[in-house]
């Protein structure tokens, strides 16, 4: 198996010579162990590792080659400083998304996002009825989960919601090629919440809007939070057949 890891600028394909088998193996794989990371090490990722995620993610498609997507990411003091100045500033703010939040949650939907919260707070100990423990881990997406960069992503404004789609694309495409580099991630759109202190935090322009927020770095494999995992729904709940 052998890469040919271009750079972005770059229209030529990347060369990958390997079976189809493999691929879909190496794939599946990937999609299978990737999970939320909610708790990281304080080791920072070097700047060429970096480098070679974001290049990876470059190659995220979009609507007629748009490439919607800018990415700010903080590494050393610029992660702290973001930590701490959102965290004060979360204290004391009402959310305010530059994209509106989901209305609500019914039905099978509900009880997904219902089951997975269950499983977190099982994980770090907090019982059911305790709602300052829930409050405390609530605040932890505000502190990255002690992750040493976050990757904060803002689509053009003029795009719209298929600007924000190429965004998701970006986010997956992002998270696997973290993934494949050993580096765990974080997607939060609780960051994006509070997007009028990013606008002012980072000086994004008002043509842009903020998409997510993903923490990164190395996970913390031994801690338990990140020992629990969300499951899939069978293929019959989620496609339907036409044959005729």
């Amino acid at each position: 198996m052998t890469f040919d890891l271009r750079t972005p600028a770059s229209s030529a394909p990347m060369t990958v010579t390997t079976d189809p088998e493999s691929r879909f193996a190496a794939l599946a794989a990937m999609l299978s162990e990737r999970s939320t990371c909610r708790q990281f090490l304080s080791d920072p990722v070097a700047r060429e590792v970096i480098e070679q995620l974001l290049q990876l993610a470059q190659r995220t498609p979009s609507w007629c080659n748009t490439q919607p997507w800018h990415v700010i990411v903080t590494e050393g003091p610029g992660t702290e400083r973001f930590r701490q100045e959102l965290l004060a500033h979360v204290s004391g703010a009402v959310p305010e998304p530059d994209f509106a939040f989901p209305a609500q949650y019914s039905g099978v939907r509900q009880d997904r996002r219902r089951d997975c919260g269950q499983q977190l707070y099982e994980s770090v100990g907090v019982a059911r009825g305790d709602h300052a423990g829930k409050l405390r881990q609530a605040m932890r997406n505000f502190e990255f989960f002690d992750a040493p960069h976050v990757a904060v992503l803002t689509t053009a404004a003029e795009l719209g919601t298929y600007g924000a789609v190429d965004c998701g694309l970006y986010i997956s495409t992002f998270l696997l090629a973290a993934h494949s580099l050993g580096l765990a991630t974080a997607p939060q759109a609780a960051l994006a919440a509070y997007s009028p202190f990013l606008h002012d935090h980072f000086d994004i322009p008002d043509d842009r809007k903020v998409v997510v927020g993903i923490p990164f770095g190395y996970a913390d494999t031994d801690h338990p939070v990140n020992a629990f995992r969300t499951s899939r729904a069978d293929l019959a709940d989620v496609v339907t057949w036409h044959t005729c």
